[in-house]
């Protein structure tokens, strides 16, 4: 068992919460206190479940729920996208940390069974 903070899959995680809560500082009060809020908190229920998953024997159902978090916030983010809370440049590059973030739990997931 890895020591959680050296996975790669925590390491893109972790920076895409980072980025994420630079970013949710910068919208517009409306958002902030909903759809931003909710993206963090899902984000950090994310790392927690990779941690989870990383520190248990059973990882199919922890993972499972990290790749559900995963596609929540890739949802969200859309949503951001589309009320003009992002730019078109930030979506791509969060997206592709959460595409890299998903293929990673993806074939964790695959291994582990």
């Amino acid at each position: 068992m890895a020591i959680y903070d050296n996975l790669p899959v925590y390491k893109t995680s972790y920076e895409l919460l980072i980025e994420l809560f630079k970013l949710v500082k910068n919208f517009s009060r409306e958002w902030k206190f909903t759809i931003g809020e909710e993206i963090k908190k899902e984000t950090i229920e994310m790392i927690l479940n990779i941690y989870r998953a990383n520190s248990s024997w059973e990882k199919k159902e922890k993972i499972q729920k990290a790749r559900e978090n995963i596609e929540t916030i890739r949802m969200m983010l859309r949503l951001l996208k589309d009320l003009k809370q992002i730019g078109l440049e930030k979506f791509i590059n969060l997206n592709e940390k959460i595409e890299s973030v998903s293929k990673q739990l993806a074939a964790w997931q695959k291994s582990a069974k």
